[in-house]
C-alpha cells in the first residue's frame, strides 16, 4: 500500500518548501519536510487539545517536547494533517528506565490539566482497551486473550490514586539525543493514575523487549503498582479484542503475553 503523502498545499500551510521525505517510525505516515514533521491526524479535538498544551508547557531540564507548529492561519490542522518541529533524538525502547523517568517528569508538568472532553468521543482499539482496563466496559466471555483476561479480572481491586492527564504510550516514544534531556513525543492521551502510565510502559518492556523482572521491582514503590501493572496489562490485551470489533487484523498471540501475565499474577499470590 502506498504511503499517503502530505499534499504541497499542506507543506506550503505550515511554512515546509519539502520535497517531503518519509520518516522511520510513527506507523508509516510520518513525513519531514525541511525542519518540519507532518502526519495525518486522528481526533481533530484531540490533536488541537495536545497542540495547545504542547505549544505552552514550559522547558525543562528533565524532558523535551516536540513543538507543534500552526498553519499560516492559525490552524493546527490542515486537510487532516498536523506538524511539529524536528526534534533531535531517536527512540530507544531498551532505556526502560530513563524512559520511565522521563514519563514521570513528563507527568508531573501535567498535573491539574482538566480530563479533555474528546476522550469520551474517541473510539479506537486503545480506547475500548483502556475502558476494559478500568472496568468501563464488561468482559463478556469470548474476548480474544480471555483465558489471560479473566485471570487478570479477578485480581483486579479498587484502587484510589487520583487520575490525571498521562501519556499511554510511552516506551516507543521517548527520543534520546546526546547532551539533551530525553523528548516525549506522540502523545495519546489519557486520564488514568500517572502510575498506570509507568506501568504500561513496563509492561510493554517485559512484552516486547526482554525486561527482566527487576524492572517492575525497581519501581515498585509508586501508587498502587501491582493493581496498575494488571490494568495496564488488561489495557493491552483488550486493545485486540477492541482491533477484532472494527474488523481489524489481530496479530498479537497470547503467547506474547502469558510469562508477563503469569509474573503479574505471581505478585498478587
Amino acid at each position: 500500500m502506498a504511503r499517503e503523502v502530505p499534499a504541497p498545499e499542506v507543506l506550503a500551510a505550515f511554512g515546509a518548501r519539502g520535497p517531503a521525505v518519509p520518516l522511520p517510525g510513527g506507523q508509516g505516515r510520518t513525513w519531514c519536510a525541511d525542519d518540519v514533521v507532518l502526519k495525518p491526524g486522528g481526533l481533530e479535538a484531540e490533536t488541537a487539545w495536545v497542540a495547545e498544551v504542547l505549544s505552552g508547557l514550559p522547558g525543562s531540564r528533565r524532558f523535551r517536547v516536540a513543538r507543534p507548529v500552526r498553519a499560516g492561519d492559525g490552524s493546527w490542522t490542515v486537510l487532516g494533517w498536523q506538524a511539529w518541529r524536528l526534534t533531535p533524538g531517536s527512540p530507544d525502547p531498551r532505556r526502560w528506565d530513563d524512559v520511565l523517568a522521563a514519563g514521570e517528569a513528563f507527568h508531573e508538568a501535567l498535573a491539574g490539566l482538566a480530563r479533555p472532553s474528546f476522550l469520551d468521543e474517541r473510539d479506537d482499539p486503545w480506547s475500548f482497551g483502556d475502558r476494559v482496563a478500568w472496568q468501563e466496559l464488561p468482559l463478556r466471555g469470548g474476548e480474544v486473550m480471555t483465558e489471560v483476561l479473566e485471570p487478570l479480572a479477578r485480581v483486579r481491586r479498587p484502587v484510589h490514586s487520583p487520575s490525571q492527564v498521562v501519556h499511554g504510550d510511552l516506551l516507543g516514544n521517548v527520543m534520546f539525543a546526546d547532551g539533551l534531556a530525553p523528548a516525549v513525543i506522540d502523545w495519546p492521551v489519557y486520564h488514568r493514575p500517572a502510575s498506570w502510565a509507568l506501568a504500561v510502559a513496563v509492561v510493554d518492556a517485559m512484552t516486547w523487549h526482554d525486561a527482566s523482572e527487576a524492572l517492575p521491582d525497581r519501581w515498585a514503590d509508586r501508587a498502587e503498582w501491582d493493581q496498575m501493572l494488571v490494568r495496564a496489562l488488561m489495557y493491552r490485551i483488550a486493545t485486540n479484542e477492541g482491533r477484532r470489533r472494527m474488523g481489524l487484523p489481530v496479530t498479537e498471540r497470547v503467547e506474547h503475553y502469558r510469562s508477563v501475565v503469569d509474573l503479574v499474577l505471581a505478585r498478587l499470590e
